[in-house]
């Protein structure tokens, strides 16, 4: 992996992590068209980059990561279970899934779902939920349930959280919020599952690369992360639907 690459993959993490068009499917195109094949160290370096941006959500949601907030973790791990017990049991069957074809399938449908939620299933003004602190048991366990759709490339953490929490009455921002709270756990759990099953291949990894890539991907999701929330101010996530619907089909053109 050479600096250029360590510069462009940190940089994509960072941007994709936290927005609905899944990282996950980013990483895996930009790495076939940079030659980038699936060593011991890409994986070390994927790990920095995602504990990177695990960082991300601490430092912009510092107020929360406080024993007065304990409800609101309460409600954050019901959701984070299903996809720790789907994971844990099915993981030799979702990495089977991994290819160019089914991440451009998935951006499609995904695509398709965000914008059939935003035109039939959101009443403006009309959430039940708009502070992420409100979220109750069952929303916190519907949208866990959604977050396992995640597993399957190209479908977004993010994504699948998000739509998961629209439909049972978050608001835009809220959904958001959650999502990015959610992350925390499922990323950490990712993190330290990898870390411990490849600590060994870091000393083989180039140490100025992951430390670039680390740092990117951190400034670039802390950033992402607060001009998502003022995006969804103003506007919704139909650009978003409309952005995986491109960006599907033309992989789906380049690679047939």
């Amino acid at each position: 992996m050479t600096l250029f690459d360590s510069i462009l993959l940190g940089t994509i993490e960072g941007f994709t992590e936290f927005l609905p068009i899944s990282s996950t499917g980013h990483l895996i195109v930009a790495s076939h068209f940079l030659g980038i094949d699936q060593t011991a160290v890409t994986k070390a370096y994927e790990v920095i980059i995602q504990f990177a941006a695990i960082i991300a959500v601490f430092f912009t949601y510092r107020d929360k990561f406080t024993l007065s907030k304990i409800n609101l973790w309460v409600k954050v791990f019901l959701a984070f279970l299903p996809i720790g017990a789907f994971g844990f049991l099915f993981s030799h069957q979702v990495k089977a899934l991994f290819s160019i074809n089914i991440v451009a399938i998935m951006f499609i449908i995904g695509g398709v779902v965000f914008l059939i939620v935003e035109k039939y299933f959101i009443q403006e003004g009309k959430h039940s939920t708009d502070n992420v602190e409100d979220v109750t048991l069952k929303q916190s366990l519907v949208i866990g349930f959604a977050q396992v759709f995640a597993l399957i490339p190209g479908t977004s953490r993010a994504g699948s959280t998000i739509i998961g929490a629209l439909l049972v009455g978050l608001s835009r921002k809220a959904s958001a919020e959650f999502s990015f709270l959610l992350a925390f756990p499922v990323m950490s759990a990712v993190t330290a599952h990898d870390i411990l099953k490849h600590y060994h291949e870091f000393s083989d990894a180039n140490l100025l690369n992951l430390a670039i890539g680390f740092i990117l991907a951190f400034i670039v999701a802390f950033i992402t992360i607060k001009l998502f929330l003022k995006f969804l101010d103003t506007f919704t996530f139909v650009a978003f639907g409309i952005y995986r619907i491109l960006f599907g089909v033309i992989l789906l053109l380049l690679f047939h």
